[in-house]
């Protein structure tokens, strides 16, 4: 078994009347191992108690520390470092200090030994002495804020006046210097005529209008605001309430404008926007009389879109959609568009895709414009069928349209529909 010969430290905290006591006592202890050797320079382990009225009373307080042997084997440390020592009521003793130590330096604690608390800690208890009590003989008393509602509040320039006033019985007093030497008899005269920081002052009624003024300004007619058309751009208008301004884009020069039916751009044209230049074309002829609208799997693509313009993400969205869910390798409508090339007049157009359900309907709006120019230049009308759009109904059906009769459908993405490819410009 392990020994420990634990030193209790005589050493007494003590308290002034001008300085705060500190909350701390020391303890030293000498560490000596199983064969009574002394175990130098090895932190070891310690957890100390202070138990309340007997050896095994009551623990009032607790700590626990790794302190570090010295070469004689001797541990010193402070006790009182940890929350709680500064609530012990020393006065309620007595007091015992319980160390259990652990030579390895962990809380292993094999070795235990009890020692009462004489007089050292009790210095602790002279703290009581910070408290005062009693009356107190102000020697130097600072005075509060004057009150003024119970006295009379005198300044520290009035003070410094005070040789200034008269006394009760002056006969002949000395006056200082006035403000009212400087009023003259223009300013007695003129005094009721005086402003002199007036901060509400009353006016008469005013008794004029807007037509007593002079340099009024003249009625609007739009002179006053200047407006130069700029670049592809009208102004009409005086700019008056009859004849307001109006602002309109034009072609420039050197554009071109299109109108329904033009072929033009790779196709024949059967939409155009407010200005003319930009719109939709239909290629001239059908690229298949019968196709599928899927590869090969169902599957929601997510290809929702419609109205113009949408049917060429739609056809992006249908192809990417159909490699992650499955493509059988054969052809079908969105695919067929996408790899369409028509070359017209020299250049060719490849950005071809699969109309939307309502870029659809526009086309079977302007069906005899369309095949009337298909068929001056080598191409084909419309038949009578179902035609594909790109727009997706659900997981199994996609819109389509008769041509035949313009009713569009909902159909199962394995029929075989009629494919018309259209481009935008």
């Amino acid at each position: 078994m392990k020994k420990v010969f634990s030193i209790l430290a005589a050493v007494l905290l003590t308290a002034s009347v001008f300085a705060q006591s500190p909350e701390k006592m020391s303890y030293q202890a000498v560490i000596r191992n199983s064969s009574d050797a002394l175990v130098t320079n090895t932190q070891i382990g310690l957890e100390v108690n202070i138990r309340q009225g007997t050896t095994s009373g009551t623990v009032v307080y607790t700590e626990t520390q790794t302190p570090t042997t010295n070469a004689n084997g001797l541990v010193s440390i402070e006790i009182g470092g940890g929350s709680g020592f500064n609530t012990i009521d020393w006065a309620n003793g007595p007091y015992f200090i319980e160390t259990k130590t652990d030579p390895a330096g962990g809380t292993n604690y094999t070795i235990t030994g009890t020692s009462q608390l004489l007089s050292v800690p009790y210095a602790l208890y002279a703290k009581t002495a910070e408290t005062i009590t009693g009356g107190i003989t102000e020697t130097d008393p600072v005075f509060t804020a004057w009150d003024k509602t119970t006295g009379i509040s005198i300044t520290e320039s009035q003070i410094s006046d005070l040789d200034h006033f008269t006394t009760a019985d002056e006969t002949d007093p000395v006056y200082v210097a006035s403000v009212a030497s400087g009023i003259t008899a223009t300013d007695t005269t003129s005094w009721n005529n005086k402003l002199d920081s007036e901060t509400d002052p009353v006016f008469t009624a005013w008794d004029k209008d807007y037509a007593d003024l002079i340099n009024t300004p003249a009625a609007a007619d739009g002179s006053e605001t200047k407006v130069t058309a700029g670049t592809n751009v009208t102004v009409t208008g005086s700019g008056t309430t009859a004849s307001p301004y109006v602002v309109n884009a034009t072609a420039g020069s050197g554009s071109t404008t299109y109108s329904v039916g033009d072929f033009a751009q790779g196709g024949i044209v059967f939409w155009v926007d407010e200005t003319g230049q930009h719109g939709l074309v239909a290629a001239k002829e059908d690229q298949s009389t019968g196709v599928r609208w899927y590869a090969g799997t169902h599957g929601n693509t997510q290809a929702k879109g419609d109205g113009p313009f949408s049917g060429e993400a739609n056809t992006s969205i249908i192809i990417a959609a159909q490699v992650a869910i499955g493509d059988d390798g054969s052809t079908y409508a969105a695919r067929i568009c996408n790899e369409l090339q028509v070359t017209e007049g020299g250049k060719t157009y490849g950005d071809w895709y699969l109309p939307s359900k309502e870029e659809l309907d526009l086309m079977y709006q302007n069906k005899a414009t369309i095949d009337a120019t298909a068929g001056v230049n080598g191409g084909s009308g419309f038949a009578s069928a179902y035609y594909w759009s790109s727009t997706e109904g659900d997981n199994s059906n996609a819109w389509g349209q008769d041509f035949g009769n313009g009713n569009q459908g909902n159909g199962s993405k394995n029929n075989a529909l009629r494919v018309r490819a259209v481009r935008a410009f």
